[in-house]
């Protein structure tokens, strides 16, 4: 799968952006596609001895800042660097987008460009946590500042999905942050979410 990669996105983009994809690109052969300011892209890839030819540059004359509306710099600033990205997997380009830039900003790329999936009213964000076992996936950490029962239903559908083809889970099992385990502890939102996941297909503890 070749990674669109947001150049200029995070606090010390490119550097630190185009060193990661160097890396990977050796590391784990994945082929990469540096979308950015192509001049500076190639001033960061020249401090590098050995660029794997699976690292390519497709410029982008633009770049989301941290503070700006995510929904009307994706919409005004059509050739910015993380807007290609999303431009290159809707076009069969690319098959992921990795970015450190506005985390917004990514989020409305992809409901704008990529659409969302069927049954899935909001994207979330999803983070790895290490445990003595195996790592856990929980999400949504911060793409959504509301949601409703059905919503938190869908994030675990997506986690269980996650866990099953990333993670290689066979059944994994799929929980509820509240304040305890008694179908009476929590606030409304979890009382309700945890009726849901009762009634899901899923493996829900």
């Amino acid at each position: 799968m070749k990674i669109a990669v947001d150049a200029m996105g995070g606090d010390f983009a490119p550097a630190t952006v185009v060193e990661g994809a160097v890396r990977a690109a050796s590391e784990l052969n994945i082929p990469i596609v540096l979308v950015g300011d192509k001049s500076r892209v190639e001033d960061e890839l020249a401090k590098h001895k050995g660029v794997p030819s699976n690292v390519s540059i497709v410029h982008a004359s633009e770049v989301v800042g941290m503070d700006e509306s995510p929904t009307q710099a994706v919409r005004k600033k059509k050739d910015s660097s993380l807007r290609v990205c999303f431009e290159l997997v809707r076009s069969g380009e690319a098959g992921a987008v990795v970015s450190a830039g506005n985390s917004g900003a990514a989020m409305a790329a992809g409901i704008l460009l990529l659409k969302k999936v069927k049954g899935i009213d909001r994207p979330a964000i999803a983070v790895s946590v290490p445990t003595i076992k195996d790592p856990a996936i929980v999400l949504d950490v911060g793409g959504n500042v509301d949601c409703t029962p059905v919503h938190l239903l869908q994030c675990a559908l997506m986690g269980e999905v996650y866990a099953r083809y990333v993670l290689k889970e066979k059944r994994p099992r799929v929980g509820l942050l509240s304040n305890g385990e008694e179908d009476g502890k929590g606030n409304e939102l979890t009382r309700e979410t945890h009726a849901l996941l009762k009634k899901a297909s899923i493996n829900y503890l």
